[in-house]
């Protein structure tokens, strides 16, 4: 397992204000709910369907989740060791600019402060928002307005503190964590089910055929365990970050591979492999089988929690981003300011939230996701490239957490983000170019804050 090593006396009192101005409230409980409750969001309740379809006996459906359990795992160990040796808020920003240069970070806190977050924010707003339609009979304008609200109102909670954040957070995260248990259990313990659904269990063609069905699962399933990242956005609010940060990024990814692979199983065990490819709601096929009708009304409900949970998480760490870098004179200066009274960057997170209302607005967010995907992986590939070439070129730091493996877990999870970045990119050329042009417009504005603020936009 992993040897986690604290430094000594690294431990604040909550409430404590680091250097930075923030407070340090998060514990380790508050650090691996804001990781698992970002990371459930709606995919566990239809991805398990397309997997079902990419093959022809049960056995890869579950060894897929295994598997793509390892690879984040992998990606969570590395990001774990920089996490702990700089507890800074803004998470890659501060790791890519400490090894590659300035603007590997900025082009990293551009892509997702202006791009990445608030579309994603926008995207996960509209899907609670539609979910909420099977109580609430919605028009498509009503919709917006029901995911512009709660956009709204999570941005609200998070203005008035640290400590109200993480609390909203972990009560919502843990409800979705008992849902799904509850789902797993019902599926597997309640009539409706049967062990031969589950037959066969191993594919007839050979092991070369799967090779490509396999792949194209995997991107599935790891844009489903997509959020282990999140803790580090808010680092420098943890109480003891060296310790705390790498024990939660490894719990939550542990805690959401097992929940993940137990909801396979018990979609299988319900509806069979077939059953589970013909779904498109196979969470809420297999649960109505078990259930009856109140089937579907429990996966809504579940549903609505996790989406929620999901955006909060989000919404609660992504505007330390562009405050970081505005700190670092990176971005636009309105940014770097705080709350007095409640040490929280509530301008930030303000424009964020009115960004992201407006992409909802817009109609705009998938497309703008479709557009970064490939960014995303491309981003987390050279974080876990930056931990080889900073053990080489700093071999001195200060590593409170050292990630087990090294260097097998960085090569791994960079080749298998090189395969998701090349075939986002022969899959979607066109979204992917539009990508690039989207990280490349940020640029010109680097140059004006360069210009700007002068050595400080260069400070590392």
């Amino acid at each position: 397992m992993a040897s986690i090593q604290p430094l000594p006396q690294l431990s604040v009192p909550a409430g404590t204000r680091g250097e930075d101005g923030l407070c340090r409230e998060l514990g380790l409980l508050d650090a691996t709910m804001i990781n698992v409750g970002t990371i459930i969001a709606s995919s566990i309740f239809i991805v398990p369907s397309a997997i079902a379809a990419a093959f022809t006996a049960s056995f890869p459906t579950i060894l897929v989740w295994v598997v793509g359990a390892v690879i984040s795992l992998c990606g969570a160990l590395c990001i774990a060791e920089l996490g702990a040796a700089m507890p800074k808020a803004g998470g890659q920003f501060i790791y890519l600019q400490r090894a590659f240069g300035p603007v590997w970070g900025y082009l990293y806190g551009w892509g997702s402060s202006v791009v990445i977050n608030p579309a994603s924010i926008a995207a996960i707003a509209v899907g609670f928002a539609t979910y909420m339609g099977f109580f609430l009979p919605l028009s498509s304008l009503a919709i917006k307005v029901v995911a512009i609200g709660s956009i709204l109102l999570l941005t609200l909670i998070n203005c008035f503190g640290l400590k109200v954040g993480a609390v909203t957070q972990n009560v919502v995260t843990l409800i979705k964590i008992a849902a799904v248990c509850a789902l797993i259990a019902l599926c597997l313990l309640l009539p409706g089910g049967s062990v031969q659904n589950v037959h066969p269990l191993w594919p007839t063609e050979p092991v070369s055929a799967l090779i490509g069905p396999f792949g194209v699962a995997m991107i599935a399933v790891l844009w489903g365990y997509d959020g282990w990242i999140e803790i580090t956005y808010v680092g420098s609010e943890m109480r003891n970050p060296a310790r705390d940060m790498p024990r939660s990024i490894l719990l939550s990814t542990v805690l959401v591979s097992l929940l993940y692979v137990g909801v396979s199983l018990a979609i299988l065990y319900v509806l069979g492999r077939e059953g589970a490819a013909k779904s498109p709601l196979v969470a809420a096929d297999a649960m109505r089988v078990v259930l009856g009708t109140g089937g579907a009304a429990f996966i809504t409900v579940a549903v609505l929690i996790s989406t929620l949970g999901s955006n909060h998480g989000i919404v609660f760490t992504a505007a330390r981003i562009p405050w970081a870098m505005a700190r670092e004179g990176q971005f636009f200066s309105w940014a770097s300011t705080l709350s007095p009274r409640y040490a929280t960057p509530n301008t930030a997170l303000i424009v964020q939230g009115i960004w992201s209302s407006l992409l909802v607005l817009l109609g705009t967010y998938n497309n703008l996701i479709t557009c970064m995907i490939f960014v995303s992986f491309l981003f987390y590939a050279l974080s876990c490239v930056a931990v080889i070439v900073l053990r080489r070129r700093e071999p001195g730091m200060v590593r409170p957490y050292r990630a087990w493996g090294y260097p097998v877990t960085p090569v791994v999870f960079i080749l298998f983000s090189i395969y998701l970045t090349g075939n986002s990119i022969i899959a979607a050329p066109k979204f992917s170019l539009i990508g690039a042009g989207l990280l490349a417009a940020g640029l010109p504005f680097y140059r004006y804050f360069v210009r700007r603020n002068g050595a400080a936009a260069l400070r590392r």
